[in-house]
């Protein structure tokens, strides 16, 4: 059986995101506690912060996204090419890709400039740096096209139909329960 390939990095960001994850869930719960059970104690900006955890987690795990064929992508068009075809549509993609993450890196930087410029803090008693908030948008660019370009490098260099072409059920994919047995 193929077991799926994680790189260190690969566990971080998935580690990191679950620990957003968890830590927008206590907050949740914190406050709905507080709400209902202690009002006098119930935290305002509890909602902002579920919503900073929740865009920072998204924009974190897009690149796992790129790297396990995760976003949107014309997979009906792509599995009736020929598999030659297949990889340079996919090379192509990763291409029109890099092209929107590098829009998404250029335009995340430029909101967060203009926030540290402003000194822009959110409008609850928290008065969160928005600069953190907007951070996350040039970071999933940046992580998107990290894995766009070796996405490219692979497709272009060193494709593997028996493993790369659509139709190949990807490591990612394949668990211990699902994996075929035989049968005695």
């Amino acid at each position: 059986m193929i077991q799926p390939k994680h790189t260190l990095w690969d566990k971080f960001e998935r580690m990191l995101v679950g620990l957003l994850g968890l830590l927008a869930m206590i907050v949740g719960l914190v406050q709905v506690l507080g709400r209902y059970f202690f009002p006098q104690h119930a935290i305002a900006w509890a909602e902002e912060v579920i919503v900073y955890l929740v865009v920072w987690g998204v924009m974190i795990i897009s690149g796992q996204l790129v790297r396990t064929d995760g976003h949107v992508r014309p997979d009906l068009v792509l599995r009736i090419m020929p598999v030659g075809v297949q990889r340079w549509l996919e090379a192509f993609n990763c291409i029109v890709a890099l092209a929107f993450c590098g829009g998404m890196l250029w335009y995340g930087i430029e909101i967060v400039r203009t926030s540290l410029m402003l000194d822009e803090t959110s409008s609850t008693g928290l008065e969160f740096p928005m600069w953190i908030y907007y951070s996350a948008l040039p970071a999933g660019g940046l992580l998107m096209s990290v894995r766009y370009v070796v996405r490219f490098y692979r497709y272009v260099f060193r494709f593997d139909p028996a493993t790369m072409a659509l139709g190949h059920i990807p490591d990612h994919e394949l668990t211990p329960n699902l994996a075929p047995t035989s049968q005695h």
